[in-house]
């Protein structure tokens, strides 16, 4: 059961978002020292020791890192941050539309289970629909759709016109949105990211993993935004059924977050995953960037789904109590 109303006509995830500073040694007992509870009583859950040598020892620990490109992986509510492969800016492509969707959402808050204001579609974003090798949806200029809707668009099925058509309605022009999501990087201490657009189709929108992992641990703070990139599908009026292009979602305990694919980027995945343990429930968040770069955008994104996987398995196997019997 969902935590959040579920509007009519819409397929909305269960997310739990919860904190916990004993989390800390929980998943990054990075120094020398194992995790308590080594010797329970019969029946009885234990959490697993880490490795002496952190999560970097894939053969040993069952935790499987991507091979290339760059990762950070997180759980919320401690303040480390793992990472593997260097922290160089690079393309994210369409990763950009979680930044898109926050700054909208943060001037344009919305409640659980509220549509917010009509947004009219104008002829640009119609025009843009059938143009370009893009990820678009199509729509009708005049058409007027919920800010939800647009939202939906934008987070499932990737709409590039969409991100374009929330930047000029939230700013009045792209440029002047692109602004907003600079500042808002910056306030959340995201150093090492440059946006200049809202979609993500340009190459010059670069970041790393950590910083992404920044922007997720923000972004999952909103229960709008978390119910969205939850649903593995959406019916908008007048657009019809759209599919999330997050394929992990219901896997692993996968309940977000965002895919970008494009050649020069390769494949990118900010992901979320509940762990539930011990009667809580925490949210494990990572980042896969720059997958299979240089070849086609649905090769990279399919090498950084399967990257992913791999290591979110690694990781709640890592971190899932095991049960002991005496």
């Amino acid at each position: 059961m969902s935590l959040f109303p579920v509007p009519r006509n819409r397929t909305r995830g269960t997310l739990l978002v919860m904190t916990g500073l004993t989390a800390l040694v929980v998943l990054f007992a990075v120094f020398p020292a194992g995790l308590g509870g080594a010797g329970g009583s019969a029946g009885r859950d234990t959490a697993p020791a880490w490795p002496k040598g952190g999560l970097g020892e894939i053969a040993d620990d069952g935790v499987r890192w991507p091979e290339e490109g760059q990762t950070a992986v997180a759980l919320e509510g401690t303040g480390p941050v793992v990472t593997r492969g260097a922290q160089r800016p690079v393309p994210i492509a369409s990763l950009t539309k979680v930044m898109t969707a926050y700054v909208v959402l943060t001037g344009h808050p919305l409640r659980p289970g509220e549509e917010g204001p009509r947004i009219e579609v104008d002829r640009e974003a119609a025009y843009e629909a059938g143009v370009g090798d893009e990820s678009t949806a199509v729509v009708t200029a005049g058409d007027r759709h919920t800010q939800r809707d647009l939202l939906e668009l934008l987070l499932l099925p990737s709409a590039n016109n969409i991100a374009r058509l929330l930047a000029r309605w939230d700013a009045g022009s792209q440029e002047a949105f692109v602004r907003k999501m600079q500042r808002a990087a910056d306030e959340l201490g995201m150093h090492d990211t440059t946006y200049t657009g809202a979609s993500g189709i340009e190459v010059t929108t670069t970041s790393t993993a950590a910083d992404q992992l920044k922007l997720a641990r923000r972004a999952m703070r909103n229960p709008v935004l978390r119910d969205i990139v939850a649903s593995r599908e959406a019916t908008v009026p007048g657009v019809g059924r759209v599919s999330n292009s997050n394929t992990l979602l219901g896997t692993s305990g996968v309940v977000g977050l965002k895919t970008g694919s494009s050649t020069p980027a390769g494949g990118n995945l900010l992901w979320a995953s509940e762990i539930h343990t011990g009667g809580r429930t925490r949210l494990l968040l990572g980042a896969v960037l720059h997958q299979r770069a240089d070849t086609t955008p649905s090769e990279g994104l399919a090498a950084a789904l399967e990257a992913a996987h791999a290591l979110i398995d690694g990781l709640r196997g890592r971190l899932l109590p095991a049960r002991t019997e005496g």
